[in-house]
């Protein structure tokens, strides 16, 4: 696969506009750093261009003015089944019950949005130890949840994701190192 095609490409622009003006919790970085290093990941472990697409825009439904059929009328109806299957379905809902629901319907998603759970949570988890180097146990109040709680939450998905035998070794083993950096920092 070329790495760079014109979905690809196309993703990256619109991902760069919808997510324009958002900033990263705790760190404050511009929010497109994230579904840029998602795509990266991905890269290392698929060359299926939809799996790319959709990790570079698997946060747009969630947290931008996206809506599913805009995702199908723009992408195709298999890039928006992938981001669905790691979309949080309502956002007002608390923290606990969104998790808890983003839990359940991770065990049914499919290979290719645990591929992108497992890339986003690599890189979310990585964000977080370097917020934590840096603040120290300030940076709980950079984030949404007690640290505890999120480590809860990575390590349930961890879980999931190991359990499917499709999933690459190293993209697990990357996954439980980062969720073993972050529990040496409590």
């Amino acid at each position: 696969m070329k790495k760079f095609t014109p979905q690809i490409s196309k993703a990256i622009n619109l991902s760069g506009k919808l997510h324009d003006g958002q900033g990263r919790k705790g760190d404050g970085l511009p929010y497109i750093i994230h579904p840029f290093a998602v795509a990266l990941i991905l890269m290392d472990y698929s060359e299926d261009e939809d799996v790319i697409v959709a990790g570079l825009l698997h946060d747009t439904v969630e947290d931008c003015d996206y809506t599913e059929e805009q995702l199908i009328e723009d992408f195709g109806p298999r890039v928006a089944d992938i981001v669905m299957g790691v979309t949080e379905q309502n956002k007002e809902d608390p923290w606990q019950k969104r998790k808890d629901d983003y839990l359940a319907h991770l065990k049914g998603a499919s290979y290719e949005a645990k591929l992108i759970c497992a890339a986003d949570k690599i890189h979310n988890l990585q964000s977080m130890i370097a917020v934590y180097e840096k603040l120290g146990k300030e940076a709980e109040k950079e984030f949404n949840a007690p640290l505890d709680k999120k480590i809860w939450f990575y390590d349930a998905c961890y879980e999931i994701i190991k359990e499917d035998s499709n999933i690459p070794q190293e993209l697990t083993e990357k996954l439980q190192s980062a969720l073993t950096d972050i529990k040496a920092m409590c």
